[in-house]
């Protein structure tokens, strides 16, 4: 008697296929072990200044695309001040990007009210999240190295001990 799933495929074919779509993932992320450049984004500040990804370069850079709505990204928010002040005056800087369904107004509110002490940019076409990997899940962070290359890319809270040492080490090359 064959051991079958319930549309009748044998489970050893779907746990085959299981194993080898996980060893294609594998393979994918191992692929990307190089660095590949910050995608040219020019941004637009909250006091309406721009800034572009070339201006970037010559500082380790955290961007991070987050939302007001966003309950992840608010929570993380405190741990990304305290990154910020911890490595600002080494030469790290944080650009905070609004996605575009986030209400400037908002936006705005939230920045002044928590007197974040970074670079907050508002992508109101979503060209911007779409030009760095489509981004639609918040928050989505990137680290660049100083020749805006991206290092690291995080989908959800990173871990802050371990961002730490990465951008100890960048700061450090």
């Amino acid at each position: 008697m064959t051991n079958t799933n319930a549309l009748g495929t044998p489970r050893r074919t779907v746990l085959g296929a299981g194993v080898a779509l996980g060893a294609t993932a594998l393979l994918g992320l191992a692929g990307c072990a190089g660095r590949e450049d910050a995608p040219d984004s020019t941004f637009v500040l909250l006091d309406g200044q721009q800034l572009r990804t070339a201006d970037l370069r010559g500082k380790v850079t955290l961007v991070n695309f987050w939302a007001t709505t966003c309950v992840t990204c608010v929570k993380e928010m405190p741990a990304l001040v305290a990154t910020h002040q911890k490595f600002a005056d080494r030469g790290y800087e944080t650009l905070a990007v609004a996605m575009s369904y986030d209400p400037p107004a908002w936006v705005v509110n939230f920045a002044q009210s928590r007197q974040l002490p970074f670079k907050v940019a508002l992508d109101n076409t979503g060209q911007i999240a779409q030009a760095w990997g489509d981004v639609q899940l918040t928050p989505t962070t990137y680290l660049l190295d100083k020749q805006g290359q991206i290092v690291k890319r995080y989908v959800g809270e990173p871990e802050a001990e371990a961002l730490h040492a990465l951008i100890e080490k960048l700061l450090n090359t």
